[in-house]
């Protein structure tokens, strides 16, 4: 791939981007299929550290959290006595955005667990630099997990959701109704008005378009965790600092201060080379 020119490696990491299977992207630009995941794999790692490197010392007041599930290899019914759950089976990926820069501070994969949400809650917190309300659905973890994390520092609440019956004949495939909400502050003084998850459950709408080993209903899954991390980080380091937000008309990283310009899909190819 390194006699690849920078255009072509660019555009192979736009069919990705863009909601584009490997397969896809191998007819889209005649491009062998290892070469396009040994591009993808090595721009999502160079992404994560531009990740790291920049999204620090962050001035976010309000922030919505939520975990979006994927599987490696397997779903986690097939997994059998023999196989590594740390390294296969159902996967998930902890995400935050900022309700008013639509930036993502912080992300981490792993299992639904306490532990993948206390390294997520760390990493979010140490990338913080005021006092935050943060919101969340009513997964447990996260309030063991915010505690560790922020102490007292923080303003947190949770919104519970209770759903009608799940559709049943030819609308079982359709998300099931809202039937009411309940808003609880867990620590601080949240502002109830903004105790919500709606920004991050859209953000959760645009990784099942733009990655596509997040799509459902589909054969489309990542045989590594490496790989899906690699993805992931790459999907976020494109939604940062490359793609136009359409409300803001700048980029999330713009918006928050963090950037002065808008990134060239080629910047994070050329930053991997």
């Amino acid at each position: 791939m390194n006699k690849a020119s920078i255009e072509k490696q660019t555009q192979i990491i736009h069919c990705l981007v863009e909601g584009n299977s490997i397969r896809a992207t191998e007819r889209i630009t005649s491009t062998h299929r290892d070469t396009i995941m040994r591009l993808m794999v090595r721009v999502g790692n160079a992404c994560q550290i531009l990740s790291d490197e920049k999204l620090q010392q962050l001035n976010c007041k309000r922030i919505q959290v939520d975990e979006i599930w994927t599987y490696v290899k397997k779903k986690q019914r097939h997994m059998t006595s023999s196989d590594d759950p740390g390294q296969i089976g159902d996967m998930w990926t902890f995400v935050a955005i900022d309700a008013d820069t639509k930036l993502i501070p912080a992300y981490k994969v792993g299992k639904r667990d306490i532990y993948t949400a206390q390294e997520f809650m760390n990493d979010l917190s140490g990338r913080l630099i005021n006092r935050v309300q943060i919101s969340s659905d009513a997964l447990r973890a996260y309030v063991e997990a915010t505690e560790q994390a922020f102490g007292t520092d923080v303003d947190y609440g949770q919104i519970v959701k209770s759903y009608e019956a799940e559709p049943v004949g030819p609308g079982r495939y359709s998300p099931p109704k809202v039937a009411n909400t309940k808003k609880t502050t867990i620590k601080g003084d949240p502002d109830i008005n903004h105790i919500s998850t709606s920004y991050i459950e859209r953000q959760n709408l645009t990784m099942r378009m733009s990655i596509r080993r997040f799509t459902r209903l589909t054969n489309a899954f990542s045989k590594k965790l490496e790989n899906l991390k690699a993805a992931v980080s790459l999907h976020f380091s494109y939604y940062n600092f490359v793609r136009i937000h359409r409300t803001l008309r700048v980029t999330p990283a713009m918006e928050a201060g963090i950037e002065s310009r808008i990134w060239n899909l080629s910047d994070l190819v050329e930053m991997a080379n």
